[in-house]
């Protein structure tokens, strides 16, 4: 009897660890020949899958990423995989606006279309702070895609009909933003979900903001992910996590498919400003959804960083 139980506890586990890994696939094979799509954070993790799967899609791939080694071996292998050639990376650092403003003049140099950004590169819970002395979190995960997007909202709207996409994270919802300190470097984690909810306000007003100019914007929480996020903590720290993210986390192509749908699925057009999980429109809790909150995040992140400087 005791088998018997061990054994029927163990599938039981086993079958409910399979379900939780389980995420709809997008299964829009619509081609992107001609299109150009610039991916920050793309040579690992989400971004490089998504770069992968656009790629094969037919289009012209661009990485943004700080670790120009890193990149190269990325774009190798992207377009090993995808069997392409029309695969790039460009320099930037999300952490320095400096950096941001350099990448986006040679940008605008270089391509003369620029009909997807996703803004997948993202910190996650540190104490630190980025050289322009923001939260490294809200400063990367924020400010600088604030900034890019801003710089590169010109090209996007000239190559319409184009989309935004953002990465976000249900984490969102255990915090709320704070204007006395949006600059909040306290408790990692809640700086974290700040992020993520800035995320979230960032892509609604974006949407309102573009809606009739052929810009479509759209906000994706990919679910947990098995990344590399765990390299900025200790050794203990990314053991532990291992065993969690084994048993728990999809993979970075399963965490990839509701980034790819955003941007290649006809269906999405009518949801700018949405939030995406699992490849579909899901609810957002209701201070998340408030138009004066997002309106005041996007005149204090032009306060602080200036877009038209």
């Amino acid at each position: 009897m005791y088998l018997l139980c061990t054994i029927a506890a163990s599938l039981i586990t086993f079958l409910f660890l399979k379900w939780m890994k389980i995420r709809r696939l997008c299964m829009d094979l619509k081609r992107l020949d001609g299109k150009t799509v610039l991916i920050t954070g793309g040579s690992s993790g989400i971004g490089k899958e998504t770069a992968i799967a656009l790629a094969i899609r037919g289009a012209r791939v661009i990485i943004a990423c700080r670790d120009e080694e890193k990149a190269e071996k990325a774009v190798r292998e992207i377009k090993t995989i995808s069997h392409t050639i029309n695969v790039h990376h460009m320099h930037i650092d999300l952490a320095n606006m400096r950096s941001i403003r350099d990448f986006c003049k040679t940008f605008l140099q270089r391509e003369k279309r620029l009909d997807i950004l996703i803004n997948n590169a993202a910190m996650p819970s540190v104490l630190d702070w980025t050289d322009d002395s923001f939260s490294m979190c809200f400063g990367v995960n924020h400010l600088g895609h604030f900034l890019l997007t801003n710089l590169l909202l010109g090209r996007l709207k000239e190559s319409a009909p184009s989309r935004v996409i953002t990465l976000t994270c249900s984490a969102y919802k255990y915090q709320k933003l704070d204007f006395q300190d949006l600059n909040y470097n306290l408790f990692p984690f809640f700086t974290y979900c700040r992020s993520k909810l800035a995320n979230i306000y960032f892509t609604q007003e974006l949407a309102r903001m573009t809606e009739g100019k052929g810009v479509t914007a759209y906000c994706v929480h990919p679910g947990y992910v098995q990344s590399s996020w765990t390299c900025h903590y200790s050794l203990l720290f990314r053991v532990v996590m291992q065993v969690i993210m084994f048993m728990f986390f999809v993979s970075c192509e399963a965490g990839s498919q509701t980034v790819v749908h955003c941007a290649v699925s006809d269906d999405v057009v009518p949801l700018s400003g949405g939030y995406f999980t699992d490849c579909r429109p899901a609810a957002l809790r209701p201070f998340a959804k408030d138009s004066g909150v997002a309106r005041k995040l996007w005149e204090a992140s032009e306060r602080l960083v200036k877009p038209a400087a």
